[in-house]
């Protein structure tokens, strides 16, 4: 049975007052590799069933979503979705459905797109040749490229039938000395591999080990730091996810005005940074309405279908916009804003390369990824993480070594405002979220004084 055929067998089988149901077809191909050698490449095939009932008990309108994977007894999954709206509350969020179509309604009737092991018909040899060059070093590359292709068909009970083809690709390379006592990383995220380079990924590790083979050990403190764009979209994206507009209307989050309200209008960063989200950006497409499985701060099941627009988050380093579902919209009379799949941060006056920065550096460090980052404070934002493969030492414009790792205590929104400044933003991978987020476009930013609360054993 087609995607399109189990989202029209769903909403015939509805006796609630209004459905929703959305089908993800989605095909993957993978290759992993380990010591200079591919271990295992792989395809994949999978759907997923959404259906959301809509059921008006009297007391307002309550909602009951049921998801399944493979290909389910639809009449079966309507039911357990219809008694499970019976069986909650009134929702909150209620609102009345989309009906108006977004722009970038998609090809209902076409096909879903497909991804398969052909999208490595030049990697893979690329990769080779990569394996041989670290071996005449007698170095070893780890690491993995995958391909995801996810096509979503949305139909709703006032007409709505939507679809949207989603590309995801990415690639982390990490290398290592042949006594692990060494370990680098370099990683990028694509829509299709046409633009991925393995020889420039190659030449950033073989640089970073060719850095880490003198060892310097600092203690802990607060440093002028280099954070390249990964860095830099671990901390972005953190600070993306909590700019809910009713935690901060209501006081729980860094976005919150003392006394009352939100930060809207207020100047966090003194570099003219813009941080925003485009479904239409270059490279990292999304797509421009919205698919939502469940309510929550961000997003509302009663607005699958709402458009997705091009938004400023920060503008000009001034706080612009945040997250806001129709209904909070409507309690607060503020505009309805949706999240997007991507984010950019920017500054428009920026000229610098990343290595024209590391030039001009007297003393500082130079990262290369975090990991473990993990929320402390809501109310200022405020994380900790560890670095990892690769803390670098720069002194006057050359790195001069590795340095141990450590453990950092920082506020996202705080080193905004300290941020120093800024490169040309490129395309990134994220190191700790790319699971759930890889769409990012980020520049390198100085910190006069990022906090390295305490050395870590990690290595």
């Amino acid at each position: 049975m087609s995607p399109q055929q189990l989202v029209e067998q769903a909403l015939a089988a509805s006796t609630a007052d209004g459905q929703i149901t959305y089908v993800t077809d989605s095909s993957e191909a993978n290759l992993r590799w380990a010591s200079n050698s591919l271990t295992t490449n792989g395809a994949m095939r999978s759907r997923q069933v959404v259906v959301i009932s809509f059921v008006d008990g009297g007391a307002g309108m309550a909602t009951g979503t049921v998801a399944r994977t493979g290909t389910p007894d639809v009449a079966e999954l309507v039911r357990i979705s219809e008694q499970a709206a019976r069986d909650a509350g009134p929702a909150e969020d209620a609102m009345p459905l989309i009906s108006e179509a977004p722009p970038g309604a998609g090809d209902w009737d076409a096909e879903p797109a497909q991804t398969s092991i052909d999208v490595f018909a030049e990697f893979a040899p690329a990769l080779g040749e990569a394996f041989g060059a670290a071996r005449s070093r007698e170095e070893l590359l780890f690491g993995f490229a995958e391909h995801q292709l996810a096509t979503t068909y949305l139909g709703t009970s006032t007409g709505l039938r939507l679809r949207h083809d989603q590309p995801t690709g990415r690639v982390e390379l990490n290398g290592k000395s042949t006594d692990f006592g060494r370990s680098v990383w370099a990683g990028v995220g694509t829509r299709d591999f046409t633009d991925v380079s393995v020889a420039d990924l190659a030449a950033e590790v073989q640089q970073k080990m060719a850095w880490s083979q003198r060892r310097v050990e600092l203690p802990a403190g607060r440093y002028e730091t280099l954070l390249p764009p990964s860095t830099v979209s671990d901390l972005m994206i953190p600070t993306y996810w909590a700019m809910e507009a009713r935690d901060a209307d209501e006081g729980r989050s860094v976005y919150a005005r003392a006394g009352g309200g939100n930060r809207i209008g207020d100047r966090l960063a003194q570099l003219p940074l813009t941080l925003r989200s485009d479904p239409y950006a270059p490279g990292l497409e999304t797509a421009p309405f919205q698919v939502v499985g469940g309510s929550s701060g961000s997003a509302s099941v009663f607005d699958n279908g709402m458009a997705t627009p091009a938004v400023d988050w920060i503008s000009g380093g001034v706080l612009t916009n945040l997250i806001r579902p129709r209904a909070w919209a409507l309690k607060t009379t503020a505009p309805a804003t949706a999240a997007v799949d991507n984010l950019v941060l920017e500054d428009p006056n920026a000229t610098a390369t990343q290595a024209e920065m590391i030039g001009r550096t007297e003393r500082g460090l130079l990262l290369t990824t975090l990991w473990y980052i993990r929320e402390v404070d809501p109310q200022t934002l405020l994380v900790t993480g560890l670095t990892r493969d690769g803390v670098f030492l720069v002194e006057d414009g050359e790195v001069t070594g590795a340095v141990n790792n450590f453990r950092f205590n920082e506020s996202p929104v705080d080193l905004l405002g300290r941020a120093a400044e800024a490169s040309r933003s490129v395309r990134t991978l994220p190191r700790e979220w790319n699971d759930w987020f890889t769409r990012a476009s980020m520049p390198m930013l100085r910190v006069p004084d990022f906090n390295m609360s305490s050395v870590s054993p990690a290595s």
